[in-house]
């Protein structure tokens, strides 16, 4: 899964001219969590055009073990911070995921088939992206102003046709929120 990530621009992509991506491995680390064992691994993505550096991605994805049947979910994080200067609702379909994940390449089966995440996985229903929910939160912040830099981090899941917010605030903060206040995203824009 995509656990977080923090990105910068570094020089704008230019449409039509050819450019290189250098994918590195920086670390893997071995955790517990509240759900059980965790492996995080940090790959780097550089994307150079014509020589110069145009955007670099620090990218930490997390394997977690296979749950157990009936297994006892810890309690989410709750938002306790101020409150924000733009909230905006959010909603995703199971359309949209199906959509996400084509354009994105991605075969996650807890994207598009819900009785799979239901059944072998225990949740509720189908998962919205970690990355969908980050570009959410990544307009949000342009709508505001110019963007250099943006890293977030996934706090827990959110479940199509759960009613969300992203949330802004002036000093960069940003969040993803629950209807109920679960905390699902923590960004900062810059």
């Amino acid at each position: 899964m995509w656990a977080g990530g923090d990105l910068s621009w570094h020089a704008d992509l230019r449409l039509g001219t050819p450019a290189t991506r250098t994918s590195t491995i920086k670390d893997i680390a071995e955790k517990s969590g509240r759900t059980g064992s965790l492996a995080f691994v940090t790959v780097i993505h550089e994307i150079h055009q014509a020589g110069t550096l145009c955007l670099s991605e620090a990218q930490t994805l997390v394997y977690r073990q296979m749950p157990e049947a009936r297994a006892t979910v810890p309690a989410p994080p709750v938002y306790e911070g101020p409150s924000a200067d733009v909230r905006t609702p959010l909603t995703f379909g199971p359309v949209a995921l199906f959509r996400y994940s084509a354009l994105t390449l991605n075969g996650h089966r807890i994207h598009y088939d819900a009785d799979y995440s239901r059944r072998t996985l225990g949740h509720p229903g189908l998962i919205v992206h970690g990355p969908l929910l980050a570009q959410t939160l990544i307009d949000l912040a342009r709508a505001q102003g110019p963007l250099d830099r943006f890293a977030f981090r996934a706090r827990s899941p959110l479940f199509a046709g759960q009613e969300a917010f992203a949330n802004w605030r002036s000093d960069g903060s940003m969040w993803v929120e629950g209807a109920e206040g679960r905390l699902i995203m923590t960004a900062e824009a810059g």
